[in-house]
């Protein structure tokens, strides 16, 4: 792991999150300077490689950490990240949380929302598949998805794959494995090889055809549907225990519900805010696949299972 630097300084506020979320293309830039407009501070954002990357490195560093806010950790990772030990209650105001059946968790905030799903370019795919049965099934289908053991997307899809398949699952990946191009270690690796023209379809998200239609005036990538519903992406923050600068973290985890973050999400991370906004999202965003239903594992059954699970891929598509 590559370890990444963290400041020092008194009036710093450290925020692990991942790679992609802290880049120049990222919403982290404008989040960072909206938040020091109103804290007189600096932000300093420790950019790791994935959201399973944060949950690791703080279980390297354990108390002695240097972070105050973990972000980017999501709905599948919670359970593990509680049992750390290393989080403390936010007391931040969810109310006006929009996710479906609300919020209610007292250790973690949620700043983001979406759906998984596999996204394809319907210029030189006739015939998208619109179940995840298809995906698994269709031996023409060139697929790509992500490790789930380092890659919070892959990890929704092996949760996914859990829920619709059960106990069958181990056969449904071995059938998958028969026509999978690879499988990356994240997110842009997958993106980017499927933009190449090396997979007819990538794991990615419901909301991943807004950015080609306003980033690129480009309408021909398309979230296939998925009759048996799709898993939920809700991405979260939380506060560390021994904050270095826990009024600095304090601030911020109430500033996640606020405008001057939540407005940055759409265009910025490519998902959906967790609040309702006075401004309207891009119209791209309305072509956003709706789930036909919303597959949810129990988060501690997820926690129980998860290295089971893992275990049951790798067996599966190494036969």
């Amino acid at each position: 792991m590559v370890i990444a630097p963290v400041s020092l300084a008194a009036d710093t506020l450290n925020v692990y999150t991942y790679d992609s979320f802290a880049s120049d293309w990222g919403p982290g830039p404008k989040i960072k300077a909206n938040f020091e407009k109103e804290c007189a501070c600096e932000v300093n954002f420790v950019a790791l490689d994935s959201s399973v990357g944060i949950l690791s490195r703080v279980q390297l560093e354990g108390k002695s950490s240097q972070a105050d806010v973990l972000l980017g950790l999501d709905l599948n990772l919670m359970e593990a990240a509680k049992q750390t030990g290393l989080l403390v209650n936010h007391a931040v105001d969810t109310s006006a949380v929009t996710i479906t059946g609300g919020w209610s968790d007292k250790t973690f905030v949620p700043f983001d929302q979406g759906h998984f799903a596999f996204v394809y370019n319907s210029e030189t795919l006739s015939n998208p598949p619109s179940s995840l049965k298809d995906v698994v099934d269709n031996q023409d289908l060139r697929v790509i998805y992500q490790d789930p053991r380092t890659s919070t997307p892959g990890l929704g899809l092996l949760l996914w794959m859990k829920s619709v398949y059960g106990n069958d699952a181990a056969d449904a990946w071995e059938r998958l494995a028969s026509h999978t191009v690879t499988v990356t270690k994240g997110w842009s690796d997958a993106y980017g090889l499927f933009l190449k023209g090396e997979a007819d379809v990538v794991l990615s998200y419901t909301t991943s055809p807004a950015y080609h239609i306003v980033a690129e005036g480009e309408n021909k990538y398309k979230a296939a549907a998925a009759s048996e519903g799709l898993y939920p992406q809700i991405e979260v923050a939380a506060m560390m225990k021994d904050a270095p600068h826990p009024d600095l973290a304090k601030h911020f985890m109430q500033f996640i519900l606020q405008p001057g973050f939540q407005s940055t999400v759409a265009t910025g991370n490519w998902m959906l805010p967790v609040v309702k906004l006075d401004e309207k999202l891009p119209s791209a965003f309305d072509s956003a696949l709706k789930p036909a239903k919303n597959l949810v594992l129990p988060a501690t059954e997820v926690a129980q299972n998860r290295k089971a699970w893992v275990d049951e891929w790798l067996d599966a598509t190494t036969r």
